[in-house]
């Protein structure tokens, strides 16, 4: 358990609370490269700030604190320039620095250049990669923005998935190195909406879990009743990157983005090779979508996928989960180790020192690699027929059989059809 103190250290991200500081020590992906087809600018809430996100006429992306430093007006709703954005209401115009370049009624009538260049707004530093576009709230200088392995794979369709989570980031990322919840949340839950876990058919038990540490966080590997030491549960750890993203199996990342102090931002990046008969695939755009959560019709919380289930066990602890009531157990060392991690970082980051996680590395940044040697596996891609058989052979789940992603609900007939075209279906 934590004290109520150290619950509120924990989870506090706004600017100048101690988590505050140490999660603007990182990269946040904030939207999809391909939100910006159709729209010019992305109003965003990262770590308690409210910004905007634009994309300017010559293609590059900025970062500016929401409201205009005239009158406060929304910037969102601004219109982009060659560089920079404008806002609508009195036509002052932003760079990607934050430097006021146009004032059209002062400059015209007072010519005061003094008073133009005293204006700045609060601006923070953006990237594209992988189809994500990330901020950097932190000190300066900025750290590399972490080019994962998974983010280099070939021959592989990939999509971008998001979702509003109504709760504190830390217990969405507190699952990502709890190996026992796999067994009860998602595998015997799945039984259960089968209608065969009351029949006493159950998924295999848990009898030995571990968690390795490696330079940019937490993997952990467990050995279930049917599967032992040469298991790839056990030989390829499921990642956690610190602080906020999650990488099991091998194939998709999970980053559990804080808004606030009690929202999260889900994004999901996924991959999967395709078949070798559709070989060499090239995939000019990265799709994105925002996932269902909850049922149209009931308005219950969706329970038939991976994340969704997840959710439901997320936003069940409340908006900021009550740790200094919550009881321990063995299955919970990884949660543990995560949060000494954490106070340690805070007590880095003090001393003025990076916390772990942080890229500066270029040579290790192309591309930052996994701790074991699976991109083999993951890249290598089946014959079409293999590929269809082990699809029919899937794990028992709830999903209908033509559900083709099984993390989230809700996916566009528009990506689906990309898919299928991409795996010859």
């Amino acid at each position: 358990m934590l004290s109520t103190e150290e619950n509120v250290l924990l989870t506090s991200t706004s600017r100048g609370t101690p988590m505050g500081e140490l999660l603007r020590r990182y990269w946040h992906p904030v939207a999809a490269a391909t939100e910006f087809d159709e729209q010019r600018t992305k109003a965003v809430r990262l770590l308690g700030e409210d910004l905007v996100l634009y994309k300017d006429r010559s293609g590059s992306y900025g970062m500016l604190e929401r409201h205009c430093p005239h009158r406060r007006a929304d910037l969102s709703y601004g219109y982009v320039e060659e560089c920079g954005l404008r806002c609508s209401y009195h036509g002052w115009a932003f760079d990607a620095e934050g430097n006021c370049t146009s004032q059209p009624f002062e400059d015209v009538q007072h010519e005061n250049r003094r008073f133009r260049d005293s204006i700045k707004a609060r601006a923070y530093p953006v990237q594209e990669l992988a189809g994500l576009v990330f901020c950097y709230l932190g000190p300066q200088p900025a750290p590399l923005c972490p080019n994962w392995e998974l983010f280099t794979y070939e021959n592989g369709f990939r999509q971008i998935v998001l979702a509003e989570v109504d709760c504190n980031w830390l217990q969405c990322a507190e699952n990502n190195i709890d190996p026992v919840h796999f067994e009860w949340l998602h595998n015997n839950w799945a039984l259960e909406q089968l209608g065969r876990f009351s029949k006493g058919e159950r998924a295999a038990a848990h009898v030995r879990i571990g968690i390795d540490e490696w330079e940019y966080g937490f993997g952990y590997k467990r050995i279930l009743e049917n599967t032992d030491e040469t298991s790839p549960l056990w030989t390829q750890p499921r990642l956690h990157m610190m602080p906020n993203l999650f990488m099991p199996g091998g194939t998709h990342f999970e980053y559990r983005v804080p808004v606030d102090d009690t929202h999260t931002l889900s994004v999901v990046w996924s991959y999967e090779p395709v078949p070798l008969e559709q070989r060499p695939y090239v995939q000019e755009k990265i799709p994105h979508w925002y996932a269902e959560i909850t049922d149209p019709v009931t308005g219950r919380w969706i329970n038939t996928h991976v994340i969704n289930q997840d959710t439901i066990a997320w936003v069940g602890q409340g908006r900021l989960a009550d740790r200094e009531n919550e009881h321990l157990g063995a299955s919970d060392l990884g949660v543990r180790m995560f949060r000494k991690q954490l106070l340690s970082d805070l007590a880095a980051i003090a001393e003025g020192r990076d916390p772990m996680g942080i890229v500066r590395d270029p040579e290790k940044n192309s591309p930052v690699r996994w701790p074991d040697d699976r991109r083999l596996l993951m890249e290598k891609g089946l014959p079409k027929k293999e590929w269809l058989q082990r699809r029919e052979q899937r794990p028992d789940s709830p999903r209908p059989a033509d559900d083709y992603f099984a993390f989230y609900a809700g996916q566009p007939p528009e990506v689906r059809k990309a898919y299928e075209e991409a795996m010859g279906i």
